[in-house]
């Protein structure tokens, strides 16, 4: 006979927590006779993740634990088990803690009583960016210690049920998200979480609104002394996560998946980049085709954002995420995207005008986007280039000088289409798109030399061909083989890129 859990996983899930540790403890006492109970738990896990784990992902348990997020932060009881979804906006520093101790003389019974100031405590340092917890191997004074990072949850990652809008927002933590949260994580791999990753962190939510950030008081010398980057992230305004389990979001959580294994980087040369410049727009049809366009994709791919790429725009917005050495946190910028995001540059509103020197550094940093799928990070003291995957679309009148796409298309609609495609049919397309996106390659020899041998003989007879062009063209072969569903590029598939392509430039002309 199956006999279900003693305690509430959803509604009490410390309760669960405290039961395995004393299971633990208990275990731990035999194991080392009485003589150092402590010891027996370094670098162990005394099973809480597997119980959370198994209910659920085995018993189907997930379904029962609500998603937070701004509209029903008020409604949800602290201390319960909730689920967040967002991005790895910032990355705090290591926040060590004891991870089990024992005090002298204490009596059994009061183990018996609530959390206790140490799982209080470790509530409090949960923040909007994700906190990583980890052990130190090889330390002996069961010391371990936690990475703190930034998750902003917007529009974007909201369930599937909810649609797939653009990631908009106006939260005053972090541009372009509606929604902050604190999370701590704990023993986990330096390695796996990674800045912009999307996920899904499930665990306990502590929540004080009337928690006030610490005052700073300059007659106080030890406040001088300690930089708490939590202080700039109330808890009265942003809630906390202890992180039990976690995972990953593919864009199939979504309906699209979110990450392109095409992408490659040879040298300069940036393999399976594709750019698109859709040339023979005006205002008016900007407005009309172009807001079309960004719908269509809106509705289609987890995550989009359309930018007016305007003087004004490239002299005020703040595109490259720096990081504040004050507060000890990383100000996003609007280059600071998921990855998967598809982003399209508006640039018929584009008009004479001089450019600052901040509208100069953000065509440099967009230029460098496009070419090197590339986005340079500031840290004050010196500057870093991190790797990005994101899908850009240039709508422009001409070929766009600011942004150099790898292909240039000259837009030639003779109608606008209602979009009146059903629930089930868009669905339907975000599963094609998932699917025929995370296919992965593996080319065949013979026909990778067939390819091969054609690029060479047309660079004889154009010179002004180049690697970015023969770059582009595999792009092209692959992506066709994949729209088909086919792991490998075929003949047939080759012959339709060059076909596509002597379109192209026939039209160009």
């Amino acid at each position: 006979m199956m006999v279900g859990p003693q305690y509430d996983l959803v509604g009490n899930p410390l309760g669960a927590v405290r039961t395995t540790f004393e299971k633990a403890a208990a275990a731990a006492a035999v194991e080392s006779g009485g003589r150092d109970p402590v010891a027996a738990f370094r670098s162990k896990d005394w099973g809480a993740s597997e119980v959370f784990r198994s209910f659920l992902f085995d018993q189907g348990g997930i379904d029962r634990v609500p998603v937070l997020d701004a509209s029903n932060l008020g409604l949800i009881k602290p201390n319960t088990l909730v689920r967040f979804r967002g991005m790895v906006q910032d990355m705090l520093g290591n926040e060590f803690y004891a991870g089990a101790f024992k005090v002298p003389g204490q009596n059994s019974w009061t183990l018996e009583s609530s959390p206790g100031p140490d799982l209080r405590q470790m509530s409090n340092c949960l923040s909007p960016e994700q906190r990583e917890k980890r052990k130190r191997d090889g330390d002996d004074d069961a010391m371990d210690k936690e990475d703190d990072v930034q998750i902003s949850s917007g529009p974007a990652v909201m369930p599937a049920s909810e649609g797939v809008p653009e990631m908009n927002g106006n939260d005053h933590h972090i541009p372009g998200s509606s929604f902050s949260c604190l999370v701590k994580i704990y023993d986990m791999p330096d390695s796996q979480v990674k800045l912009n990753d999307v996920a899904e962190f499930i665990g306990v939510y502590t929540f004080d609104p009337e928690l006030a950030a610490p005052n700073d008081n300059s007659d106080d010398i030890m406040f001088d002394l300690i930089e708490d980057v939590t202080a700039q992230l109330p808890p009265s305004k942003v809630p906390r996560l202890h992180c039990l389990v976690w995972r990953k979001l593919s864009s199939q959580d979504f309906i699209a998946k979110q990450s392109v294994e095409l992408r490659t980087r040879v040298d300069v040369v940036t393999v399976g980049r594709l750019s698109l410049n859709f040339t023979g727009f005006n205002r008016e049809s900007a407005s009309i085709f172009g807001n079309h366009l960004n719908t269509l994709i809106q509705r289609l791919v987890p995550y989009s954002q359309a930018i007016p790429l305007s003087i004004e725009y490239l002299n005020t917005a703040t595109l490259q995420p720096r990081k504040d050495n004050k507060t000890g946190r990383l100000v996003t910028g609007v280059l600071q995207q998921p990855q998967g995001t598809h982003l399209t540059f508006d640039e018929t509103v584009l008009q004479s005008g001089s450019l600052t020197s901040k509208g100069v550094e953000n065509s440099v940093l967009l230029k460098n986007l496009m070419e090197s799928l590339m986005v340079e990070y500031d840290f004050e003291y010196y500057k870093m280039e991190m790797a990005t995957d994101v899908q850009m679309l240039t709508l422009s009148e001409g070929k766009s000088n600011i942004l150099p796409s790898d292909l240039v298309v000259p837009f030639r609609p003779s109608t606008v289409p209602a979009v009146t495609a059903s629930p089930e049919e868009l669905e339907s397309w975000r599963w094609y798109l998932a699917t025929v996106r995370s296919l992965p390659q593996s080319n065949e020899p013979e026909i990778l030399q067939t390819i091969q041998d054609e690029m060479v003989s047309a660079m004889r007879e154009d010179r002004s061909l180049g690697c970015s062009e023969l770059s582009r063209w595999l792009t092209m072969a692959q992506i066709t083989a994949s729209s088909f569903g086919e792991k490998s590029i075929s003949m047939e598939h080759w012959q339709m890129v060059k076909e596509l392509e002597r379109l192209r430039k026939q039209r160009m002309q």
